[in-house]
């Protein structure tokens, strides 16, 4: 089966401790995926050498830690990050302005020193396991959709290349930021497959359809009783939405 153009679009999330089994899930997708998003739990796990060796497989990687601390911290952390060649990565969008630009800044300092390409830098806005009442929680007196608009906004004006958000801020963050601001989008769930614990989510279809760049899918994947299966189907299903040229 050949990758489609949509299938491209989706970063299967590798989140799991064990080298072996990351390796082989990767392996069995890898024609129905563009590529693995290594989270906290596997970069914790096994650091840079493991990140290598996922590389290594030939997937693009979205390197997913979202950053969080102060400017120069997180601009020294974009540059050490950015060694390892991810396709894009992480940070906090409310680690505030100062800090996202020093990491902007970092990134591409970096890149134009090693005549490398940099990663797309994302800024992570509100948590799609999150709704109104956790952020009433944490002292955030606003909506979901409001609060991701304002996190946006900064982040384009601080000049990352793009947010993480859920399916349903698509169609207003494309409003207001342009076609060119990338929109990454996790919290999609097949429709034959379990919500678990994300608040705010819609099917591969949906999301691609209202305009996400990218999706990132884990457990519909990780967890199914044949994950290369479960990307094919996915795949499969992105290919409908295709028009020929």
């Amino acid at each position: 089966m050949v990758v489609s153009k949509n299938s491209r679009q989706i970063f299967c999330a590798i989140d799991t401790d064990d080298l072996e089994a990351a390796k082989s899930l990767s392996s069995s997708i890898r024609h129905f995926v563009g590529g693995i998003k290594i989270g906290s739990q596997f970069f914790c796990t096994y650091g840079p050498p493991g990140l290598e060796i996922m590389r290594a497989l030939g997937l693009p990687v979205f390197l997913d830690l979202k950053l969080f601390d102060i400017p120069n911290t997180v601009a020294a952390a974009v540059v050490s990050a950015g060694k390892f060649n991810p396709f894009m990565m992480t940070l906090h969008a409310s680690g505030g302005k100062a800090m996202m630009r020093a990491a902007v800044d970092a990134n591409k300092t970096a890149a134009d020193a090693s005549g490398t390409d940099k990663p797309l830098l994302l800024g992570v806005t509100v948590l799609t396991s999150f709704d109104e009442s956790d952020l009433d929680e944490i002292g955030v007196k606003s909506r979901v959709l409001d609060q991701v608009s304002r996190l946006a906004s900064l982040a384009q004006a601080s000049g990352l290349d793009g947010v993480v958000c859920s399916a349903h801020e698509i169609e207003i963050l494309r409003s207001r930021c342009g076609n060119d601001f990338k929109l990454v989008v996790p919290g999609i769930r097949p429709t034959w497959a379990s919500t678990q614990d994300q608040k705010r989510v819609l099917s591969p279809s949906e999301a691609i359809a209202r305009g996400a760049d990218y999706l990132v899918i884990g457990r519909p994947i990780t967890s199914a009783e044949n994950p290369s299966a479960a990307a094919r189907q996915i795949a499969s299903e992105l290919s409908n939405l295709e028009t020929p040229s």
